[in-house]
């Protein structure tokens, strides 16, 4: 079922068919798994509309609907020459589902760039403002997954963009491909194109071959595990923030000789090993169990345990 303003979104909340049957929120589907039916109802967010708010000299609020596609309000930012988002272009989903995830790619997360978001709670229909700190953001990670996992619908997102931005291009790729091309002094439309180039040299695109994204979050450990790991492993990356490394789980993977791997009609990406695909075919299964393996295998040689990205029904 569709939902195309919050007026519809309460009336459906009120009916009997909610209190009975098991249900589902759903933005893009871009982020979900289904390894079987879903025996409930599915609720569509379709809940559009992109303005400006409120500005000053330095600032504007743009407010979104959930059911935005995401890069739709990528493109609106560019639009208006509005910075904050673009190194976020080409990321799959909805508006509603990105401070769920608390997206973030290229040196940029989202939680940087949000003022709130107004949310309807399932139980009661009744609509809740949340701040940044309401919404207790982490790495790929929010209340929205935590206590509040499955108890609100996000319906409009505010975000607080630049009108004279400072631009990120500290991630290494993004640098070296604007100066192999000669830009010395890049807009954020450039920073954008930039990282869709990136994203589309690296990434499949999901019309010509199936796949859930990037499936596994990068693991954050011990600075002190960290050193432990580079004495066996003396190649290993990691990116330190203080007391904590992140560790690309691309590498692991990939260190476990799972990049390219094919096992029938799915397997991994042979460019970013992050992406489990469906070559035509494939099950739901048969991807979750395939990740089944490749945690195991990364625990074996490592001792690190992935987490998957998507939710898995």
């Amino acid at each position: 079922m569709s939902v195309t303003s919050i007026s519809e979104l309460k009336e459906v909340l009120a009916t009997d068919i909610v209190k009975n049957y098991p249900l589902l929120i759903m933005g893009g589907g871009s982020n979900i798994l289904f390894t079987e039916d879903f025996s409930g109802l599915i609720i569509l967010n379709n809940i559009k509309g992109i303005e400006i708010i409120e500005e000053n000299n330095d600032e504007v609020l743009v407010s979104s609907g959930g059911g935005e596609v995401w890069q739709d309000l990528v493109m609106f930012s560019l639009g208006k020459n509005l910075g904050g988002i673009e190194n976020l272009s080409l990321i799959p989903g909805s508006v509603g589902a990105a401070p769920i995830q608390n997206i973030g790619a290229y040196g940029v997360e989202l939680k940087e760039v949000m003022d709130s978001l107004t949310a309807i709670e399932l139980a009661t229909g009744e609509e809740r403002t949340f701040s940044i700190a309401d919404c207790d953001f982490g790495y790929r990670n929010s209340v929205f997954k935590k206590e509040l996992k499955d108890k609100y619908i996000i319906t409009t997102v505010t975000l607080k963009l630049a009108k004279n931005p400072q631009l990120n291009t500290s991630y290494g790729v993004i640098s070296s491909l604007l100066e192999e091309k000669g830009i010395k002094e890049p807009t954020i439309s450039d920073v954008s194109k930039a990282v869709i180039e990136i994203r589309r040299s690296k990434l499949p695109d999901p019309a010509e071959l199936g796949n859930a994204g990037s499936f596994f979050k990068n693991p954050v450990v011990d600075k002190i595990d960290y050193e432990g790991l580079k004495l066996t492993f003396s190649d290993i990356p990691g990116y330190v923030n203080q007391d904590t490394v992140k560790i690309p789980a691309a590498w692991l993977i990939e260190q476990c000789g799972w990049k390219g791997k094919r096992l029938g009609n799915i397997g991994v990406h042979d460019k970013q090993p992050l992406v489990l695909v469906n070559h035509g075919g494939g099950t739901g299964e048969e991807i979750r169990d395939l990740s089944i393996k490749i945690r195991e295998s990364v625990i074996t040689k490592f001792g690190i345990e992935l987490e998957v990205e998507p939710r898995i029904i």
